[in-house]
């Protein structure tokens, strides 16, 4: 095994780290590492890290006492048509009625959770929403002995390093 490259023991990190450039967003960050794959730079000795994190709540929608109640069917009837399809797999009779069974139970499991579950929120949350948390800067990283190299090679991608002396 080859001692070169990224520590086994540690695969996310490198040992003298330094920064290579920063980007606003992470196209032109992957742009430049592959730009210096294509140039047959060690690209195992780069990093790309996202940096200054923002957690982002999309508000989907306004909840209800129906959109929860049809959320908890669905979900529920969905547990019941897989759990009756893993008891078809076992049994010789009845696979309708096994399905069909399984579905309702699941259904009607669902229902009844929901509507507890929102009942309890006493309305404190009646809005759906999507989160995720983003990166508003990525820096690429370049292990400190193939530093001179790197800056050497992405000197010739137009555009590729920021203006060091641009006003943020």
């Amino acid at each position: 095994m080859s001692t070169r490259g990224i520590n086994p023991v540690q695969p996310l990190k490198l040992q003298f780290p330094q920064s290579l450039a920063v980007y606003d967003d992470y196209a032109k960050a992957q742009k430049s590492v592959d730009f210096l794959s294509d140039a047959e730079f060690p690209v195992d000795q780069l990093m790309i890290v996202g940096t200054d994190l923002k957690r982002i709540e999309r508000i989907t929608g306004r909840l209800t006492w129906s959109k929860v109640a049809i959320g908890g069917i669905a979900s529920g009837l969905w547990l019941g048509v897989f759990i009756g399809l893993v008891f078809v797999l076992f049994t010789n009779e009845g696979a309708l009625a096994v399905l069909l069974s399984t579905a309702f139970i699941g259904a009607t499991f669902g229902l009844v959770w929901a509507l507890i579950g929102y009942g309890l929120s006493r309305g404190q949350r009646d809005f759906s929403s999507v989160t995720q948390v983003v990166a508003t800067r990525y820096e690429v990283l370049v292990e400190n002995k193939h530093a001179a190299r790197a800056r050497e090679l992405l000197a010739g991608l137009p555009g590729a390093l920021p203006n060091p002396f641009e006003q943020i």
